[in-house]
């Protein structure tokens, strides 16, 4: 019996430690460390900048602890009524009145300065090698890049997370919820201007490697920028509340040699140029549906569910609904214009194709197929409408 039950002990113990070795968690890649305390690694000058001033007033304000609480125990102890102390007979003191005036005025001076030059730093956005914009939506990131090269690039970031890691289907990845399917990609040692602004909600667009964190603000431009260091990808996050998925808006930066950014740059223009979308183009369901399904995934898929049943209380499902399953007009008014409100915003930012595609893919999914009015709805309707 005692032999059966250390084999038994035995195995359960290796297949715990077998257990906690499957799913051990290890750095993320640009992102947070294992027991991490410190700031993230800084690779900006500004970001090193940042973590110094971080230790140098830390330190300040341990010395001045350590100095008040000593004095404050050491009068406690050295004059206590039982050693016979006797309370001096006196009132003010102008020595301890310009001591404790001056002292901490030269504390603060000490600490204004070089934080005074950092911020100071940190808001001339003159002279960049590269001008971005970062547009926040409810929950993604749209980047356009504006000046510099790479000029006319423009793309969507999504959170890219499967769905199988969020409801515990799957053991969670090293990047659980802070990866993109296209992350900001920018040269190394080049001045990079990020403008930001949002088109529902308020925002931020932080990067903590780079020592970045600027508010994005609906009808509001604002900028910061950055110089990477090193290669790599860097990972940061929507820093302000903006709704039910703010946990599922992560920024992913992609730093890398000017060689390989001249040639993603070759390879966006080109895949935008071969991809263009014609809205006066007629398309066929098929064409529409397909690459509507692609569009609902991206952008309409977490409120609405894959399955079209929405959330309720909150989002409507598009299984069976009216809107959906009656004259095209309307819908397409809907997702342009959103529904004021409510949690349904505009996505007049997508292109008609998209738009179009999207809405022809809710007609002919699940229950809706061959059952409502205009099953297929042209690039062209969504022109004529917004």
């Amino acid at each position: 019996m005692k032999k059966w039950l250390g084999g038994s002990l035995g195995a359960l113990m290796v297949s715990m430690l077998a257990g906690n070795a499957a799913f051990a968690v290890n750095d993320s890649v640009g992102g947070p460390k294992v027991n991490q305390l410190n700031l993230h690694e800084p690779v900006t000058s500004i970001a090193a900048q940042i973590e110094w001033l971080h230790w140098m007033m830390l330190a300040i304000c341990l010395v001045i602890f350590i100095a008040v609480f000593a004095v404050m125990f050491y009068s406690i102890w050295a004059h206590r009524k039982s050693r016979g102390a006797k309370p001096a007979s006196f009132h003010e003191s102008i020595g301890v009145e310009v001591a404790w005036t001056v002292i901490p005025f030269l504390i603060v001076i000490g600490m204004a300065l070089p934080a005074t030059k950092t911020v100071v730093a940190m808001k001339d956005t003159s002279n960049a090698d590269l001008t971005v914009k970062a547009t926040g939506y409810q929950w993604k990131w749209g980047y356009d890049y504006l000046n510099g090269e790479g000029e006319g690039i423009s793309f969507l970031s999504n959170l890219s997370t499967p769905m199988e890691q969020r409801n515990g289907t799957e053991p969670k990845g090293d990047n659980y919820l802070i990866e993109v399917d296209n992350p900001l990609v920018v040269p190394v040692n080049k001045k990079v201007r990020v403008i930001t602004t949002a088109n529902d909600v308020i925002h931020a667009w932080m990067v903590p490697a780079f020592g970045v964190k600027q508010d994005a603000i609906p009808g509001f431009v604002r900028d910061t920028w950055f110089r990477a260091e090193k290669t790599g990808e860097f990972r940061g996050q929507c820093a302000e509340l903006c709704g039910k998925d703010h946990a599922f808006m992560p920024i992913v930066v992609k730093v890398v040699s000017q060689e390989d950014y001249s040639k993603w740059v070759e390879e966006q223009k080109a895949k935008l140029a071969a991809q263009a979308d014609d809205p006066n183009k007629t398309w066929t369901a098929d064409e529409l549906k397909t690459r509507g399904e692609k569009v609902f995934a991206s952008n309409c898929v977490a409120c609405h569910q894959a399955n079209g049943k929405g959330v309720p209380g909150t989002f409507p499902a598009l299984d069976a609904d009216p809107t959906v399953l009656g004259p095209k007009d309307k819908q397409i008014e809907t997702v342009l214009k959103g529904r004021p409100g409510t949690a349904m915003a505009s996505f007049a930012h997508l292109s008609d194709v998209e738009i179009a595609a999207a809405i022809t893919y809710t007609r002919n999914a699940w229950s809706n197929a061959g059952k409502g009015q205009d099953p297929v709805v042209q690039p062209a309707d969504v022109k004529s409408a917004r």
